[in-house]
């Protein structure tokens, strides 16, 4: 589901719903009483004057259906245009960094400006093709008096009528045209009221994740992959990988990029349902066991972090609500968050802005670190935590593993080789596989995919701008 129709659905849509269903019904409702009331009044009072009061409301309702008809026909067009456009304004405002950067600012607010002429283009279409139809029916409801007025006089006139009855019944009249076009407005809304309850129920009927109101009952803090085979829609990207986390023990996974590293380390957490295969926990499998459970054993810490618009205190709490405020300043202490804590204005207590931007994204990657030491789970799965930061922030990122880490069972995804030499077991993925799994001395004697990988990250280390290496 794209980022346009996500926020159309669990915005525009829901809000809509709302709307229709806590204003659109008893309104209407109300509305077609009143004029109900009003019809059986004037058929108690002259049968005949009634019903030439009544007579334009085929004719309406008639207008009203080919309406109906009209719009439907284009009621997913509609929405897909409406999707559409709500996507490109997300990417545009997105990517607006890129796009200044890049001197794209006209290329890229032409595209914006398309899909936005397109959606404008599309409505008036569609308006011009039901407008006739709700002229028609808007003009025809309410002129009531057209026939009534002229024919009922006659009436009066042959003695058929009395111009009480005639009265009353006009001014019963004024009473029903009104009343059911605004329901039949109303009306006119159900369609679409259909089609986003539809796509909201599409969204919630989205299959969940297996999973069993059980707590954990393992016997060790053991974490083992069976022949697990994991696809992306239709695209397989894991095949039959098989993997086993001693307790107490580091395990790095090392490989090329899209080779299944990431994909491996969300499966662990239950971020997705594996196709085949078994993931257990201490010999429990994790389906077996609920998303709470789970998460109480594991700590996730991935290479891009997110923080919430509040303070860095509470963004760190969330790693344990319960704990003290003297247990989350010894968490941001370990993760080396001290220094630039003290720098700030108002310290932990600093708000972190959207998304966390008020603060480096080496700092950001601290905060995340953080919370992981407070929450103090048995199992950690450091996915690429020291990617893409710089040598110093890198260096306290590696302090702050270091205390992390202490007596746990770790799984750590790594784009930097010389980070994990020490690791109690390093396994090459290629391809979705595992192809060799030992330590980092016997890799590079036995492994020529490893020192591939070695001696690719070697070279990195050593380049700089213009070729020349470092000192």
């Amino acid at each position: 589901m794209g980022n346009g129709r996500i926020k159309k659905l669990f915005t525009d849509d829901i809000e809509q719903v709302e709307m229709l269903l806590a204003h659109a019904i008893p309104e209407g409702i109300s509305n077609l009483a009143m004029a109900a009331i009003a019809i059986i009044c004037m058929f108690f009072a002259d049968w005949k004057l009634a019903l030439l009061s009544l007579c334009s409301l085929p004719i309406g309702m008639f207008a009203m259906g080919m309406m109906f008809k009209a719009g439907m026909e284009r009621m997913n067009d509609y929405y897909a245009a409406s999707a559409k456009m709500n996507a490109t304004i997300i990417e545009y405002i997105n990517g607006m960094e890129v796009v200044k950067v890049f001197g794209r600012d006209g290329e890229s607010y032409q595209r914006y400006e398309k899909d936005i002429k397109s959606y404008r283009d599309f409505t008036l279409e569609w308006y011009k093709i039901c407008w006739p139809w709700m002229a028609l029916y808007s003009a025809i409801l309410p002129c009531v008096a057209l026939v009534m007025l002229p024919v009922g006089t006659l009436l009066v006139i042959n003695g058929s009528s009395t111009l009480a009855d005639l009265v009353l019944v006009f001014c019963l009249s004024l009473s029903v045209g009104v009343p059911i076009l605004k329901a039949l407005n109303f009306a006119g809304k159900f369609p679409q009221l259909n089609y986003k309850i539809d796509e909201i129920e599409k969204a919630m009927d989205s299959e969940p994740l297996k999973t069993k109101d059980n707590s954990f009952i393992g016997n060790s803090n053991i974490v083992r992959f069976e022949d697990v085979r994991f696809a992306y829609k239709e695209q397989e990207v894991l095949h039959g990988v098989s993997l086993e986390l001693q307790e107490g023990s580091l395990t790095a996974l090392v490989g090329e990029s899209g080779s299944g590293k990431s994909t491996l380390a969300k499966l662990l957490v239950h971020y997705y349902d594996i196709n085949s295969g078994k993931i257990t926990l201490g010999g429990q499998d994790i389906i077996d066991m609920s998303i709470e459970a789970l998460n109480d054993r594991i700590s996730y810490v991935s290479q891009e972090q997110f923080l919430f618009n509040t303070t860095l205190y509470e963004n760190i709490l969330m790693g344990d609500p319960k704990a003290t405020r003297e247990q989350v300043l010894e968490a941001a202490e370990k993760a080396q968050c001290r220094e630039f804590l003290e720098r700030l204005p108002d310290g932990i207590d600093t708000m972190a802005g959207d998304g966390g931007k008020q603060i480096s994204g080496g700092e950001r990657k601290r905060i995340s670190l953080a919370r992981a030491i407070l929450k103090n789970a048995p199992v950690i799965v450091l996915d690429e935590a020291t990617a893409f930061i710089d040598p110093e922030n890198e260096e306290k990122m590696n302090a702050a593993i270091a205390e992390i880490i202490k007596g746990k069972t770790v799984f750590v995804i790594a784009h930097r080789l010389q980070t994990v030499v020490n690791a109690d077991k390093i396994c090459v993925m290629k391809d979705g596989n595992i192809i060799a799994a030992d330590t980092h001395e016997n890799l590079l004697e036995s492994c020529d995919e490893y020192k591939k990988l070695w001696n690719s990250s070697e070279a990195r280390a050593s380049w700089t701008i213009g070729n020349e290496v470092r000192a």
